[in-house]
């Protein structure tokens, strides 16, 4: 059976994703919003975000937070993971655990 359009669509968005999230450099963050805003679809940042869970081993999914600068995972491995890579690209969290993003978001996308 061939693929559906909204399939071939959804694989387009997803490779979308990465091509941008692979352009954000390290030690600089972006929001869900910025990417979905970035690729004309301002109202997708779930969608980004459910790209993020399948993306592919090279493209620095850890670089993307929320708007409010928190990391967006619960208190998992993957919370654990995303901070811990973002503090060996000098990222500083505050006390309330958010990133300054004044100061390390990247606003070239």
């Amino acid at each position: 059976m061939p693929p559906s359009k909204t399939n071939e669509r959804s694989h387009d968005f997803f490779a979308r994703v990465y091509a941008l999230v692979r352009r954000v450099p390290r030690g600089r963050v972006v929001t869900y919003g910025q990417l979905a805003r970035a690729l004309g679809a301002p109202g997708a940042a779930r969608t980004v975000g459910w790209a993020l869970r399948a993306c592919p081993a090279d493209a620095p999914w850890h670089r993307v937070v929320n708007a409010r600068g928190e990391i967006s995972l619960r208190p998992t491995a993957g919370y654990a993971e995303q901070r811990a890579r973002l503090r060996v690209e000098g990222l500083r969290f505050n006390r309330a655990g958010k990133i300054d993003l004044e100061k390390y978001g990247w606003r070239k996308i």
